[in-house]
């Protein structure tokens, strides 16, 4: 097998491909060259850097591509309905920069909060200022929490173990096994002393309207998207005083490469501080992203497993649709899996997946079948009529 690392990965990632007998090439190819040399290969993994369009997924399809991860959270430069509609699957490595993302977010809080971009930059001028930089604690205040996924969780868990803060959050899928306490998205806005947003996607999560529900004394941190805050509000929002303050790593439009003008009005105000979309930005991120891609993409090349999946459901139960379960017990030879087939097929059910393992040594093997339509006690006696089918139950 073959996989393309077209923004190439951080050696332990390519240790892992290449220890299971996959073969890289991390060459860089363009648009044009990539359309017609990505049919070569089983897999492309990218990163940010690589735009993988429609017409690059249509030739990957008419040759052996089968998946594209990404490595890293977000897949937006990835076209996800062509991929789905051509049969590839894509794939992130949603924990590799978790803890990555969490502890910038925490850096620009207290960074927005002591001013210290602003009294570095008057050092570097020559300017000795005090008062003028004088602060407020992280400690005992409110964080709300915008999009409480891995990323909203760590950053929660760090706030309240490294700064006894209260957190609070709001999610359009809470999850049941959080700590965070949940309330309603205008409840985090009003009440929170910092409003940090890790929702993902391109919605806008934080326009006019969220805006004036927050403390005047209230910052708001983004590390999500750019697209996720309405940059012309929150200008508005900070040259009136209506909030405090704002520390951005993402912006609506971001300059393409290294040393390029960055550009945003946002520059204009003094109670806004900015990086530049580093929430990855780490040794160890880099590190565990490469090998977490890695990982998911070799099992789905060797195994079928959709773990991580962003276009296929990581298990039947995100369908959402009634399944059964079968169990047969029988000689690990080959045609079972044929006539078994058969059988359900002639009674006109769907079989969603097919787990099967070897049992003991004596040659036989446990076969779980996960079916769309209840299986009758005739289908299970013709079932066990089959030749080398040693019990069926349901």
């Amino acid at each position: 097998m073959k996989v393309l690392l077209n923004d190439n990965l951080a050696s332990e990632g390519i240790k892992v491909l290449e220890d299971l007998g996959i073969k890289t090439d991390t060459r860089k190819r363009a648009l044009n060259a990539l359309i017609a040399e990505i049919g070569e290969f089983d897999a492309l993994i990218v990163r940010s850097g690589t735009k993988v369009t429609r017409e690059v997924i249509e030739a990957g399809a008419r040759g052996k591509l089968k998946i594209i991860g990404r490595a890293g959270v977000g897949y937006d430069n990835i076209d996800v309905d062509a991929a789905s509609e051509n049969g590839i699957v894509v794939k992130c490595a949603p924990y590799g920069n978790t803890n990555a993302v969490a502890e910038l977010t925490l850096c620009l809080m207290l960074n927005i909060s002591r001013n210290i971009p602003q009294a570095h930059n008057s050092l570097k001028g020559g300017k000795w200022k005090k008062s003028a930089f004088k602060g407020t604690e992280l400690s005992y205040k409110t964080l709300g929490i915008l999009g409480c996924g891995k990323i909203g969780q760590r950053v929660g868990e760090l706030a309240r173990r490294g700064f006894d803060m209260e957190v609070i959050g709001y999610d359009i899928c809470p999850c049941a096994e959080s700590t965070l306490k949940y309330v309603s998205k205008e409840e985090v806005l009003s009440k929170a002393d910092y409003v940090s947003i890790h929702t993902g996607g391109k919605a806008i999560i934080v326009g006019q309207k969220e805006l004036a529900l927050m403390k005047p004394t209230a910052y708001l941190i983004n590390t999500s998207r750019g697209s996720n805050v309405d940059e012309e509000a929150l200008y508005k929002a900070l040259k009136e005083g209506q909030i405090a303050g704002a520390a951005v790593d993402v912006y609506t439009e971001e300059p393409k490469g290294e040393g390029a003008v960055f550009k945003s009005k946002l520059q204009e105000l003094d109670n806004v501080i900015f990086s530049s979309h580093l929430g990855a930005s780490t040794i160890e991120a880099q590190r565990e992203t490469s090998t977490e891609i890695a990982r998911v993409v070799a099992k789905y090349l060797f195994g079928g497993d959709f773990t991580s999946s962003v276009n296929a459901g990581e298990t039947i139960e995100f369908e959402e649709k009634p399944v059964y379960t079968l169990f047969i017990h029988h000689r690990d030879v080959p045609g079972v899996f044929a006539n078994i087939d058969k059988v359900l097929a002639d009674n006109d059910i769907n079989i969603r997946a097919n787990y099967s393992r070897q049992i003991g040594s004596s040659g036989y093997a446990i076969s779980v079948y996960v079916v769309h339509k209840k299986i009758n006690p005739a289908i299970i006696g013709s079932l066990k009529e089959i030749k080398n089918i040693v019990n069926v139950k349901t």
